[in-house]
């Protein structure tokens, strides 16, 4: 369910004074990882997005001190994998997860640690779907993001659209937003608009017949959508850049 107030906590929480609270900032990381070894594995933008939501709502589920977050982002890696039907070889995984953590280092060697760690990513699979219920499929904002797009194309002049590179920021902030909760605490379509909206903020573009017209048009999209609901999408999406700049 969602609520005005962008449901509470969650990994875009806040700490004192403002900073993003311990957990946040670990989240963020593991969720940059997720992102990074999954374009190296040359998974699509949807399984992406899955593994990192497997990821943060398992943590919605657990105590971060209980689970090593990057073998559980592995795992969620892989889960996804086999959701979104693309699926991925565990040495794969472990091969590229190895290289990121030490760039210059060798491959691992088919040794007694490949292979406990291939069957940790395997048992942690299987922990993880007993924690989540087997609720591993979900409604991403994708879709709507590319119907919105179209409709948005054709509602401005072509020189608007030309000029302003609304689509590509647009998809970068979906994609960005995974870094943190979003996924877990807004419905898709809501994220699809909000990410639209600041796109539009950021170049200055205004959409025709705005005043003239008897609704906005995030909520021509969206009918239950409410301004308040976008503010706090937006807001967060703020945090999560925001903590980029923090977090080295």
């Amino acid at each position: 369910m969602e609520s005005p107030e962008g449901g509470g906590g969650g990994p875009a929480a806040r700490g004192p004074e403002g900073q993003p609270a311990p957990e946040a900032r670990v989240h963020f990381r593991v969720a940059r990882f997720i992102m990074e070894a999954g374009v190296k594995l040359g998974m699509r933008s949807i399984p992406i997005a899955t593994a990192c939501t497997i990821y943060h709502k398992f943590f919605c589920e657990t105590n971060l001190d209980a689970y090593d977050p990057y073998l559980i982002a592995m795992s969620s890696i892989y889960l996804a994998g086999k959701v979104e039907e693309q699926h991925l070889r565990t040495r794969d995984i472990i091969n590229v997860s190895n290289r990121y953590f030490n760039p210059s280092g060798e491959p691992l060697e088919l040794d007694s640690r490949f292979w406990e760690l291939r069957d940790s990513i395997v048992q942690c699979e299987l922990l993880m779907l007993r924690v989540l219920r087997f609720q591993v499929s979900f409604q991403h904002p994708h879709k709507y993001l590319l119907h919105y797009l179209v409709s948005l194309k054709n509602w401005l002049n072509r020189h608007s659209w030309q000029r302003t590179p609304v689509a590509v920021t647009a998809w970068a902030l979906l994609r960005d937003s995974y870094h943190g909760g979003l996924c877990l605490r807004f419905q898709a379509q809501h994220i699809a608009v909000a990410v639209l909206y600041l796109a539009l903020q950021v170049y200055g573009v205004e959409v025709p017949a705005e005043v003239e017209a008897e609704k906005p048009w995030w909520q021509v999209f969206s009918d239950d959508l409410t301004k308040p609901i976008i503010d706090n999408i937006v807001s967060d999406l703020i945090q999560i850049y925001t903590m980029d700049t923090e977090i080295p």
